[in-house]
């Protein structure tokens, strides 16, 4: 595996059009939503995790630095490890009901 950083235009090799200019792509950071607005989705899960069970929050709407803030917080009160990865929050066990109450007692009002 190449430990090469990907930089913009990277993937753009030749082009055979003599006006042609790159122009990478600026993808905005959507604004983190309110924890009254946020729609949080809290499961249990454990497919391609040898058969360990995690606590998954998904659906969380916002800056990347927001959603590590949250997952720090939630590992922190469960006492256990995790990551987030791509919106979604992975707390190691099963926290569920636990992870519900402390979502709904910061303000989150839309937690399933």
């Amino acid at each position: 595996m190449s430990k090469k950083k990907n930089t913009p235009g990277s993937g753009i090799v030749y082009s055979t059009d003599p006006n042609f200019s790159f122009e990478p792509e600026h993808t905005e950071a959507e604004e983190t939503l309110s924890p009254a607005e946020q729609p949080l989705k809290v499961t249990l899960d454990k497919k391609q995790r040898a058969g360990k069970v995690v606590t998954l929050i998904s659906g969380f709407i916002g800056k990347d630095e927001d959603a590590e803030k949250l997952g720090k917080e939630l590992k922190t009160k469960c006492g256990t490890g995790g990551s987030v990865k791509e919106g979604q929050i992975l707390i190691q066990g099963d926290y569920k009901d636990k992870v519900v109450k402390w979502l709904q007692d910061w303000g989150y009002k839309k937690v399933k």
